[in-house]
């Protein structure tokens, strides 16, 4: 009985040392752009493991130093609805449901907003278990509270894997095109949302005929999108 009881006594004082970890780190990222996150230690691990090591590129541009064009683009492209939900867009997850439930057997559809995706890469690990998935979603909850939709957009595309070791649209603006992020078109934009989300095996520099498809399919919606000011 003495074993049990400090059994759940430890298990308390984790999950309120895990409470109190999680709130200070995502107030800290509030204002302190994240130095490196869990994902991109994965990639790096992973690199080494396979035998292709790549390194970490990324370069840390503020809100007003990204062309809005990036911004409206991978809103268009990831999440229309991101300046109305709250982090999940429950009507999303019901659509991707249904559809999953009448094509069963094909590629899952999922819901994944902006925010689920700032958080599932700033904090955790990628997978589909449901102990992730659930700390995916205290975290979308929590930085949705404390850092509200421009600070997730920032953290956002500082952080999204754009390539083989390039991380954000800094170092993948000056990677594909030559420029900084700031100076991207709207079709640059729009080819660089195209390629998530599977950014290891697109390039916007060199952008198939399906690229260019989903790219200008971007383009025609970034016009009514609305993103944070």
């Amino acid at each position: 009985m003495k074993f049990i009881k400090k059994i759940f006594k430890l298990l308390f004082w984790l999950a309120i040392s895990f409470f109190i970890y999680s709130i200070l780190i995502v107030v800290i990222y509030k204002w302190v752009p994240p130095p490196f996150t869990p994902f991109m230690i994965i990639r790096f691990v992973e690199g080494f493991i396979d035998g292709k090591p790549v390194g970490i590129d990324k370069i840390w541009e503020p809100y007003d130093e990204v062309s809005g064009n990036f911004f409206r683009a991978v809103v268009s492209g990831e999440d229309a609805r991101f300046m109305q939900h709250n982090g999940i867009d429950w009507k999303a997850v019901k659509a991707a449901q249904r559809f999953n439930e009448l094509h069963e057997g094909d590629r899952l559809h999922g819901a994944s907003t902006i925010s689920m995706q700032t958080a599932r890469n700033a904090f955790l690990w990628h997978g589909r278990n449901y102990l992730r998935k659930g700390l995916e979603v205290y975290f979308t909850y929590l930085i949705e509270i404390i850092w509200g939709k421009k600070r997730i957009l920032e953290v956002y595309v500082n952080i999204v894997e754009l390539g083989k070791g390039v991380y954000g649209v800094e170092a993948a603006s000056e990677a594909y095109f030559h420029k900084p992020a700031k100076e991207l078109t709207r079709h640059e934009a729009a080819l660089l949302a195209a390629i998530l989300p599977n950014p290891r095996h697109r390039n916007p520099a060199h952008p198939s005929d399906f690229l260019e498809q989903r790219a200008r399919f971007i383009q025609g919606r970034m016009g009514s999108v609305a993103i944070p000011k």
